[in-house]
């Protein structure tokens, strides 16, 4: 079994903290063209399956291939997908303490050092984003470009879009008692109406999905309560710098920022703004999709993805990649704000007010959801690759 024990690959303090940490990977494919992808909270490597074939032409795993010959004409790509700390087959510290973005990305880091990679293409999703943003931070030397799908700057960021959907949505997760009920929570995070109501054949992609999360949720292999704590630790207390921007921002590599524009998880204003602060660097590509918008809109994400290698490949000059304007965008612009309220008696929108009173109800719901430690419940699921968050 691939795994990459930590500590051998660090020094000082951090070799003995993480002395017996193993990260479990995989490999695809074969060719100079190196790329690393980190996946999101409470997500396996195989999350990224849609994108491995879209780059490589298979999901075989090196480790399990018995003819590589092909592969290794030195034209191609090299693709390796792990699971983070906390999930999957990768070890799973029990202080939420261990779980943070700048420990997980030296966890990445580890893993290109065991593969023997000095540089990659590093594309992360969600919580995997900020991972791989911090890892672009704290080592930017090893990076030749950076996808950030579905990704937010962290903490107050990783709070809901704020409606009555989204509030109904919260609800839901925590009456959800069965993996049935699970599931259909999940589905509507995860996609767009438009997407779970298509036909594939005689029946929608929601009842084929519902099928397959129920299976997921219902199988072995759910994911530790240390894990999801860590995990979701990680994200809260993520913070890109001004000195991690300014990191990222001498280095010079192109960036492209991949955002489905109807994500209920990770809101796509967030994610403009962080593509701001990194003019000229970054590029947005927003799609019509949901969250799992690498799930939805697999083949314009995989297109994204390489135009983005080969525009780093042949060293685009960073004003030729941008498609953003280089103005600033006021940090007051939150997304949650109603523009089409009514005016009340004393010059505030009710519409604005409602949406206060909504953020309000939100903290409170995830507060709750958190001290009561919903996953003791409702454990869950080391995730496939229909399900990722």
């Amino acid at each position: 079994m691939p795994l990459c024990e930590v500590g051998q690959y660090q020094t000082g303090g951090d070799a003995i903290i993480n002395r017996g940490i193993k990260i479990f990977y995989r490999t695809y494919g074969g060719g100079p063209v190196k790329v690393l992808m980190i996946i999101g909270l409470a997500a396996t490597h195989d999350s990224w399956n849609p994108q491995i074939q879209g780059l490589v032409g298979s999901v075989k795993p090196n480790d399990e291939d018995d003819d590589r010959s092909s592969n290794e004409t030195g034209t191609g790509i090299e693709v390796c997908a792990f699971d983070n700390r906390g999930v999957g087959r990768s070890s799973i510290p029990t202080k939420r303490s261990e779980y943070t973005t700048s420990i997980m990305a030296k966890d990445a880091i580890a893993v290109m050092e065991h593969l023997g990679w000095k540089k990659a293409h590093v594309f992360g999703h969600s919580m995997g984003g900020m991972i791989a943003s911090k890892l672009a931070a704290l080592f930017p030397d090893r990076i030749q470009s950076l996808a950030l799908l579905n990704v937010t700057g962290g903490g107050y960021q990783c709070l809901p879009k704020l409606d009555r959907q989204t509030c109904s949505i919260a609800i839901r997760f925590l009456m959800a008692k069965t993996p049935a009920q699970r599931a259909a929570v999940d589905l509507d995070t995860h996609y767009t109406q438009e997407y779970l109501g298509e036909y594939v054949g005689i029946e929608t992609r929601r009842a084929i999905l519902y099928q397959e999360y129920v299976k997921a949720i219902s199988a072995s292999g759910m994911q530790s309560n240390h894990g999801f704590d860590g995990q979701i630790n990680a994200c809260w207390t993520h913070k890109l710098s001004q000195t991690d921007l300014e990191m990222i921002r001498k280095q010079g590599f192109l960036i492209s920022f991949i955002h489905g524009r109807s994500d209920v998880i990770a809101q796509v204003s967030h994610a403009r703004r962080l593509a701001q602060k990194l003019y000229p660097l970054a590029k947005m590509v927003e799609l019509h999709g949901g969250h799992l918008v690498s799930h939805e809109r697999t083949k314009e994400v995989n297109e994204a993805l390489l135009e983005l290698i080969r525009a780093s490949e042949s060293n685009i000059s960073p004003h030729d990649w941008t498609n953003l304007s280089g103005k600033s965008t006021s940090i007051w612009s939150m997304s949650w704000i109603s523009s089409s309220g009514s005016k009340s008696e004393g010059g505030i929108t009710n519409g604005t007010l409602r949406s206060i009173m909504l953020y309000i109800f939100s903290i409170f719901v995830l507060l709750f959801e958190y001290i009561r430690k919903v996953p003791r419940r409702i454990r869950p699921v080391r995730v496939g690759t229909a399900l990722t968050s």
